[in-house]
């Protein structure tokens, strides 16, 4: 993959997730918060952006987006990979959840 097509990728990845959380945010505030781990003030302005600055911000070189699993713990009980195996993956997975709510909270 060249420059110019991560670019791209990066673009379309972005006015992606710009376009998810917005509907989102516009669907129920709270719960999209919680979602998508951002602040408040960070909801607002994504709720007001226009598809023009939707485009303009997502052209930038930089994923806006971020992964908020970093570490093995939820990387563990996400993929199911853990020493001792969770049975139900159900479970394993709303783990991970709590572990990354309380995270966000923290953070928040």
């Amino acid at each position: 993959m060249n420059s110019d097509q991560m670019q791209k990728e990066i673009r379309d990845a972005n006015v992606t997730y710009l376009m998810l959380a917005q509907n989102l945010i516009r669907a129920d505030k709270a719960e999209a918060q919680f979602r998508l781990g951002v602040s408040e003030e960070s909801a607002d302005i994504i709720a007001s952006l226009s598809p023009a600055q939707i485009l303009k911000i997502a052209s930038g070189n930089m994923l806006l987006c971020r992964f908020r699993v970093d570490d093995d713990v939820v990387w563990n009980l996400l993929t199911n990979h853990t020493p001792s195996k969770v049975d139900n993956d159900a479970t394993a997975k709303l783990h991970a959840s709590i572990l990354m709510a309380g995270r966000f909270s923290e953070a928040v």
